[in-house]
């Protein structure tokens, strides 16, 4: 008995597929193999191929058998060696054989054409011995959810059947719909597809449940948003299931986890799908799903399966995590692929759902907060990998959006919701970190009480956020009122206070207010509740902040006297070799020098050098700074002929296109007077010195890539930047972030020679690979859309060029927010081009032009 053919049968590629059985050398594919998770339409796709193939008289011997056990087979086997052969009913084994040999080809007899349907096959074991043997006139087609290699083989070809596309959803859902005369928006439909993770047993049975219940799809979709309802409530009971289908959706793959659970490691899978099914369905990193919490989960609640109690109780290895994800990927209940490691594991949203629904509201909790701790092992404490980072952030939206309750049990919001927020601020999304700390502080206002620690260490992290988006003022504000809250919750000597106000002296000064900055940290310093003692790293770090601020007002003695004495107590508590020890050095130098003593700041940096090139190498930016620093001062003190050695030596050893070559050159023509040895460099650097311009452009100069872009655009020798970019792309590679920024250049060079198109090209070129090695809203990737939108206005797009502005405008105000320069810069360039394309569509006379 062949399964009926489905309502709305859809016609996919898998379908092609089968009936084009030939491999890659054009010999005939004798067996075929349907692997995929359960309620993707496996049986239906070989119902299909069998149907057609009788219909069409090219079979004489149909045989269709459900194999979900060993004897199932060999009583399917047996039946038809029964009714084919006469065979005795008796004997189930005899009758096997004797039908095995029957399909073998055989000379001199009438040729018999047949097709076997091995449906659902359970394990792959249960066919050893029993595959049908390889003939010119047989096929075999198997179905099941395993894709283990056994599966595989000589005349055997695996066909992996996924999921409708989102169009093959929508006309599936259409019909199955207008069937019953219920017609739904096509919005509707597409939304409650993708809801339903275009599954089609899931389509198939929410559609009936629309029909029984005569619910509207919108009404539907808000029951099925409802992570209150469990999915079984969502569908048809089993006596009214479509289509003569046998489990609902719900049910479908609990047989595929027990089965999983009993593959080697034993009684593995079961957990560890439950900690997957709490994070990202499009990708979880494999970091997170061996890491030591994840582990614990596992060790603890490893599923009995009759195995000595001493192996119950081992403790589970990150390997024997991998061998359970294997397991679960053999099943097709994940996808597992170990060499995308930062999104290792896939799987589908509604057996995340399911898995979930099967959970105690006490399993649930304690499930979500392990994935919460897994992801917080997982976290780097410095995100050098950008994607990892994209991937972790969407898994913990995963997990919030799954179970946020959950992440407030502990008295506390749980540490990752603020380690998201500030990788977004650090990621360059900081309208994005914006937002999401006024979640938490909603969030935890509401859970815990406004004036908990933690809400109010969100509001913290919210002001913070805030001034790092430009808003220097709105930060003061929100610290202001924050540390009133903390004051009357906390009391004024309690830590977070005392840090709130820290954080607050700081911001004034960025809001130009350097001597009420100065004051606050020297008030703070004073003040008997600041018991943190002298030693402390958060002291020393006030005592820097102070020292700062106080040359900013001018007051640059008295900012060299305040290092002087940071420095000596930072060597006796850090060490003399530690960075901030280095660093502190430094800006002591710095400040001898605009407090007038060049030769003083010449000496120190001298000093300095030598420990640098040892502790950080000859090439770290600071040390590479402090070696300019150190002949600019000496230039300073009138001696020019370190400047001219260090031209000489970056000009023979980094090329005289060099970045650092040019910044020689220029502080060579700065003290020498001549401002025409370096107009071209000279120009750009002036642009990158400080507010004042009174100050001294070498001590301040920053060496990083602003720098470089910058140097590149102002340069009066476009050929030989343009040269040193190129061997930058090729040395690093196109996709290194230095090497990208290259590229950024190398297309506007090409844009500036007159070469408008090839300029749009190059940036289109430059941000796919931005867009992958960034992220569509970091604002590298932001500004090569706006650059690609310039230069189409340029080759004489300038429709293009206002489409493209004009969505670029919609995602800079969505991740940098209205008032960033660059959502202005892009604002102003949509109105001049809007202007432009005007004056070229309407004629204007004279007087209203």
């Amino acid at each position: 008995m062949l399964p009926p053919r489905a309502l709305s049968f859809q016609h996919r590629a898998e379908v092609d597929q089968l009936r084009t059985a030939v491999d890659g050398g054009g010999t005939a594919v004798l067996s075929q193999v349907l692997t995929g998770t359960g309620g993707v339409g496996k049986t239906q796709l070989a119902a299909d191929y069998a149907r057609t193939a009788w219909d069409s008289g090219s079979v004489d011997v149909l045989v269709w058998i459900s194999a979900s056990s060993r004897s199932a087979v060999t009583n399917g086997y047996a039946q038809a060696g029964v009714e084919v052969l006469g065979a005795d009913p008796t004997d189930t084994e005899k009758a096997t054989r004797e039908f095995l040999a029957w399909l073998e080809p055989k000379t001199g007899t009438k040729p018999c054409r047949w097709l076997v349907v091995l449906d659902d096959l359970a394990d792959p074991a249960d066919l050893r011995g029993l595959w049908p043997p390889a003939s010119p006139r047989g096929r075999t087609l198997v179905t099941t959810r395993r894709r283990d290699a056994a599966l595989t083989g000589a005349g055997r070809r695996l066909v992996h059947v996924g999921l409708f596309m989102p169009w093959e959803a929508a006309a599936y859902l259409t019909e199955v719909l207008a069937a019953h005369d219920h017609t739904e928006p096509a919005e509707q439909i597409n939304a409650l597809a993708a809801d339903l993770g275009h599954l089609p047993l899931a389509l198939a049975q929410a559609a009936a449940y629309l029909v029984d219940a005569e619910l509207a799809c919108a009404d539907y979709r808000e029951l099925f948003a409802d992570r209150m309802r469990k999915l079984a409530d969502l569908l048809p009971e089993s006596s009214s299931l479509p289509d003569d289908q046998a489990v609902t959706v719900a049910a479908t793959w609990s047989l595929s986890i027990e089965r999983a659970d009993q593959l080697r490691p034993a009684g593995l899978a079961r957990p560890m799908i439950q900690l997957a099914a709490m994070l990202d369905p499009n990708g979880i990193p494999a970091t997170v799903l061996t890491s030591q919490p994840a582990l614990a989960h596992v060790t603890e609640h490893r599923t009995s399966n009759g195995t000595d109690s001493t192996h119950q109780s081992a403790p589970v290895s990150a390997e024997d995590a991998v061998r359970a994800l294997r397991a679960l990927h053999r099943l097709s209940l994940i996808d597992h692929s170990p060499p995308t490691p930062h999104q290792a594991v896939r799987v589908h949203q509604l057996i995340q759902r399911a898995t979930r629904d099967a959970l105690t509201p006490d399993q649930h909790d304690r499930v979500a907060l392990t994935a919460a701790d897994a992801l917080s092992a997982a976290w780097p404490d410095v995100e050098r990998d950008t994607g990892l980072a994209r991937t972790l952030r969407a898994n913990v939206t995963a997990l919030t959006h799954t179970a946020e309750a959950s992440l407030y049990l502990r008295s506390a919001p749980h540490r990752v919701l603020f380690r998201a927020g500030q990788s977004l601020g650090q990621a360059g999304q900081v309208t994005a970190a914006i937002a999401h700390f006024d979640r938490l502080t909603e969030a935890t206002r509401h859970r815990l009480g406004p004036d908990h620690t933690h809400a109010l260490g969100a509001l913290n992290m919210l002001a913070r956020w805030r001034g790092e988006a430009g808003d220097a003022a709105g930060a003061v504000a929100a610290f202001e009122e924050l540390l009133a809250d903390q004051v009357r919750s906390l009391g004024p000597d309690h830590i977070d206070t005392l840090m709130t106000r820290r954080a607050l002296a700081g911001w004034r000064g960025e809001a130009g207010d350097a001597a009420g900055a100065a004051a606050a940290f020297e008030e703070l310093l004073a003040d008997p509740a600041w018991l943190l003692g002298p030693d402390s790293p958060d002291t020393l770090a006030v005592r820097d902040e102070l020292a700062r601020w106080r040359g900013e007002t001018g007051d640059a003695a008295g900012a060299a006297a305040a290092r002087k004495n940071l420095l000596a107590d930072r060597v006796r508590v850090l060490g003399p070799d530690h960075p901030d020890t280095l660093n502190t050095r430094h800006e002591l130098a710095r400040w001898q020098g605009m407090a007038g003593d060049a030769a003083g700041a010449a000496a120190a940096l001298e000093e300095l050098l030598p420990d640098q090139e040892r502790v950080m190498g000859a090439d770290h930016p600071d040390t590479l700074n402090t070696e300019f620093n150190l002949a600019w001062w000496r230039g300073a003190a009138g001696d020019t002929a370190a400047l001219e050695e260090l031209l000489a030596d970056r000009a023979r050893a980094l090329g005289p296109d060099h970045l650092h070559t040019l910044i020689a050159h220029v502080g060579l023509a700065h003290w020498r007077g001549d401002a025409q040895d370096a107009t071209g460099p000279a120009a750009a650097l002036k642009e990158l010195l400080a507010p004042d311009p009174a100050r001294l452009p070498g001590p301040d100069l920053p060496d990083n890539l602003n720098a470089r872009n910058k140097l590149a655009r102002l340069r009066s020798d476009a050929a030989a930047w343009k040269k040193q970019l190129v061997d930058q792309v090729r040395v690093l590679g196109p996709g290194h972030p230095r090497a990208l920024v290259a590229r950024h250049e190398l297309a506007e060079l090409r844009g500036k020679a007159g070469d408008a198109a090839g300029a749009v090209a190059a940036f289109q070129e430059l941000l796919a690979d931005r867009t992958r090695v960034l992220g569509p809203d970091h604002p590298d990737t932001l500004m090569t859309r706006y650059e690609i939108a310039g230069w189409r206005g340029e080759a004489g797009d300038g429709a293009g060029a206002l489409a493209a502005f004009r969505e670029l405008l919609i995602d800079q105000m969505r991740v940098l927010g209205p008032d960033h320069p660059k959502t202005l810069s892009t604002r102003r360039a949509l109105t001049e081009w809007q202007m432009q394309q005007s004056l070229m569509d309407q004629p204007i006379d004279e007087q209203d032009r």
